[in-house]
């Protein structure tokens, strides 16, 4: 995601809305407001009603003004998406025409220091979309230097992790790694290289900095966004009509593959126990979704040249049979 001018710019806008598919009195559901770039665009695009959902105090405080031009057909919900169907219940609404779920840490996120999710500028190492829970900072000088290594490892596939986890808690016991820059000079320290802020290297692609995939991991956990990224996914599941679409952006391989999976198994085809032995399409429940297109849908070369953070964006795009809900290996 980015931002122009102060406006929100989202990624991927134009396929979001062509999945969309929205007709006029469609009710819809933005589960990760954000910055409100897609709920904008997707009011803008049909008259319909739209509830957003964000657990982030910041993104409710931004939604008072910059929403209050579609006041009546905007409601802002805050929690987190996974909660989706509680949430609108509680707004008194039982199911929706259409889901998209954008996921990741939003533009201005990254950009607020003080949030401390990036290592670019110094911030308190926080990382927490919600003001509540575990912190970054609490990760780091709480947990096992091997439970530290797993994370970064499981979360950033970074494959040094255990040099990083080492460094981290050689480091710690002098005091407490309370900094976003700190811990990312630390980790810079344990794996050797530059800042990796866009200089090439020899094959001619950019680097990376050698703290992006560490902070990466940290924020996920942090946030349990794969576990949420699974409660959202059944959520939307159960509060679509027939009919309804779930349109979901992923910036990462890990996000990627829960979305690819769960649709996958919900359209019915289910993976063979052996990569030599060929897709079992045979259902076992009725398919809760129909694939809207076979493969992901990638960012166009235009808009990854004008937004680069849009280059890992993926989409991908199911309808909504009228088949029950999948819930534990059976037909609810």
């Amino acid at each position: 995601m980015s931002r122009e001018t102060g406006r929100h710019v989202p990624v991927m806008i134009n396929e979001v809305i062509k999945a969309a598919a929205l007709q006029d009195g469609d009710v819809a559901v933005d589960g990760t407001f954000g910055a409100g770039g897609y709920s904008r665009a997707l009011m803008d695009a049909a008259p319909i009603t739209l509830y957003a959902i964000d657990r982030d105090p910041d993104a409710i405080r931004r939604a008072e003004d910059s929403m209050a031009d579609y006041a009546g057909r905007f409601h802002m919900l805050e929690g987190c998406f996974g909660d989706m169907q509680v949430l609108l219940n509680n707004a008194g609404v039982s199911s929706v025409d259409m889901v998209v779920l954008d996921i990741g840490v939003s533009s201005f996120q990254i950009d607020e220091a003080g949030r401390g999710f990036s290592f670019q500028n110094d911030g308190p190492l926080d990382m927490r979309m919600s003001a509540n829970g575990m912190s970054a900072a609490d990760v780091i000088n709480d947990m096992s230097e091997t439970d530290i290594a797993n994370i970064i490892y499981k979360y950033g596939d970074e494959h040094r992790s255990r040099r990083i986890a080492a460094e981290i808690t050689k480091a710690r016991a002098n005091e407490p790694i309370t900094r976003t820059l700190e811990l990312g000079n630390i980790i810079k320290r344990a794996v050797g290289g530059g800042s990796g802020r866009g200089r090439p290297s020899s094959s001619g692609k950019k680097k990376i900095h050698p703290a992006t995939k560490s902070f990466q991991a940290l924020r996920i956990y942090v946030n349990d966004e794969l576990g949420e990224l699974e409660r959202g996914l059944a959520a939307a599941e159960r509060i679509l009509k027939p009919g309804g679409r779930l349109v979901v952006v992923s910036f990462h391989s890990l996000e990627d593959r829960i979305v690819k999976e769960f649709m996958a198994v919900r359209a019915g085809r289910t993976p063979s126990a052996s990569r030599h032995m060929p897709v079992d399409e045979t259902p076992t429940q009725d398919p809760s979704f129909q694939l809207f297109k076979k493969g992901v849908v990638k960012p166009t070369d235009s808009e990854t040249s004008q937004n680069p953070r849009s280059r890992s964006a993926r989409l991908r795009c199911a309808v909504r049979t009228s088949a029950p809900v999948w819930l534990e290996g059976k037909a609810a």
